[in-house]
This record gives C-alpha cells, structure tokens and sequence, in this order.
C-alpha cells in the first residue's frame, strides 16, 4: 500500500525534472521568438527547430548531476547542466564536483527562438533555427550550425566551427579549430590563431579577418562602397574576387610570395618584401591585404 501510495508522486517529479542517470523528458510552453540559455560540461548537445511554441529536451542526464529543470518564463527559458552539490563559481560551476558523467541533450525548439549557449567538452548542433539571434561559446568541442539568423557569435578554443544557411552579421573566433563558412552576409569578423578558415559569401559591407599561422581561403562578393580587411602573420592567404569587383587593392607582404591577377606587385628596392597597389573596376569599395611571412594570392574569379 505505501509503494502505491509512493507511486503517483514519484511519476510527478519525473515530470518535472530530469533525475540523473535517467532518460530526460522535460518541455515547456515558449513564445515564437523566445530566448533560450543552455549550458552543458560535458556529452553533447543538439537543438532542432520545429514549428511550435514549445521547448522539448530529451536526452540522458549524466550521473552526478543535480535534477534538470527548464527554469523561466515563456520568453526566456533556461537549461543548465550543472554538478550536483557544486558550490564552485565562474562560467559552470567550476570548483563544485567535477566527477560528473556526459550528458546528452536533445532539444526541440521554436524556429524563430534566439540562443546562448555555452558546452565544453561538447559537440554542438543547431539545425534549422530562422529569424533570431545565435550566441556560443565552446571548449573542446566542434559547433555546427545550419540556421538562417541576423546575428551569429561563435567563440570557440579548441573546436572547429562550421556554419551553413546564412548569418547576416557573424563574429567567429576560433584558437586552434578550423572554420568553414561558405555563406556569410554582409558583415563578418574571422578571427583564429592555427586554425584554417575557408569562407565565402557577401556581397560584404564590411569583412575583417585575421589570423596568426592558420591558412585562409575566401571567395566572395564586396558590396558597393564595401571593405574587406585581412591579416596575417605565417598563414598563407587566398582570395577570389569576381571580374566586376570594384575596389582599391592594397596587398603587402614582407617576406612572402605576392602575387595577383589585378594588377603587378613591386619588390622592394631594399630588403625582402613586396606590395601592390592598384584600382580595381571604379575603385568604389576597399580591400587591404597585409600578410608578414605567408604567401598572399589575390585570384580573379572565372
């Protein structure tokens, strides 16, 4: 009698949180825009967009880890991994119990939801997010992203990064993973220590990039009156322009190989070192290529 007693309270805590060890099953109502924060030490996490007003995590939540709950109102949720009996501070609790097993988080969210989300040691997706604004960061850890958003920010030390769909305004900066971005918008920020970027798009307004020893391939439009600015130390760099680019090129390095399909590099008449300087179509936009030991390309479309 006690354990049918016992019964229907047990099956209403499941309901409401996730116990750890166990399969999770949470949801939770969410406007069409609602703004989610989702943070997880270790396992993985995927987030898929669907078409209702509602927030579902599935999954399994590792042993050592406190109950999950979808905590917050309509238009703003959260769901945060976190240790059990944990008292540490910082971005997860560091300092708390560390001796917690992977958790895997399987979320189902409205499509026009804007993320933050925050994992280490753990591989990010997001599939088919479109409309609101996408926010991560990541340690260790690879982050895939296939959404259309205004807004993308991607940090990232160890992971790669790959972005498909489009991002009107991204800002992705890696250590030592590479990133692939075939189709930015108009305002992109690269940045990356060793990593190697592959990345085309535009028409760009405005592209900074910048990169210590990783190499670099772009292919992409500059929008009227646009810039486009790269950096390197060691990493070489190539950049594919269309035939009716129009644009002020300036292209340096001091002692890599300099070549281009606009216009003809001039050696230095002392020391190592050569530059270009030319107008490309009407010269409306402007691209500044600057690279101190890596080989620099700037290549014609066909």
């Amino acid at each position: 009698m006690k354990t049918a007693h016992c019964l229907p309270l047990l099956l209403c805590l499941c309901i409401g949180d996730a116990l750890a060890g166990t399969p999770i099953q949470l949801q939770h109502a969410a406007s069409a825009n609602t703004r989610i924060s989702i943070s997880n030490i270790a396992g993985s996490v995927n987030v898929t967009a669907w078409d209702r007003n509602e927030v579902q995590v599935g999954g399994e939540l590792g042993d050592g880890a406190k109950p999950l709950q979808i905590t917050g109102d309509n238009d703003r949720l959260s769901i945060k991994v976190e240790p059990r009996g944990g008292s540490g501070s910082g971005w997860f609790n560091f300092g708390g119990d560390s001796r917690m097993a992977p958790t895997t988080l399987e979320l189902h969210v409205p499509r026009g939801a804007s993320l933050d989300v925050k994992v280490i040691s753990a591989p990010l997706v997001i599939d088919g997010l479109a409309g609101g604004d996408i926010k991560v960061n990541t340690i260790s850890g690879n982050a895939r992203i296939h959404a259309n958003t205004p807004a993308l920010d991607v940090d990232s030390v160890s992971g790669g990064i790959e972005l498909s769909g489009q991002a009107d305004k991204a800002a992705l900066q890696t250590v030592s993973g590479e990133i692939l971005a075939p189709a930015l918008g108009r305002t992109a920020k690269l940045e990356t220590i060793s990593g190697h970027i592959q990345a085309g798009g535009g028409p760009w307004q405005t592209l900074t990039l910048s990169t210590v020893s990783g190499d670099v391939q772009l292919s992409g439009k500059l929008a009227a009156g646009g810039s486009i600015d790269i950096d390197s130390m060691s990493g070489d760099v190539q950049l594919r322009l269309p035939a009716d680019t129009s644009a002020k090129l300036h292209a340096s390095s001091f002692s890599g190989d300099l070549r281009s399909d606009f216009g003809k590099p001039i050696e230095a008449e002392r020391g190592p070192g050569s530059s270009l300087d030319t107008s490309i179509g009407a010269g409306d936009g402007k691209i500044h290529l600057e690279t101190f030991s890596g080989d620099l390309r700037v290549k014609k479309q066909e």
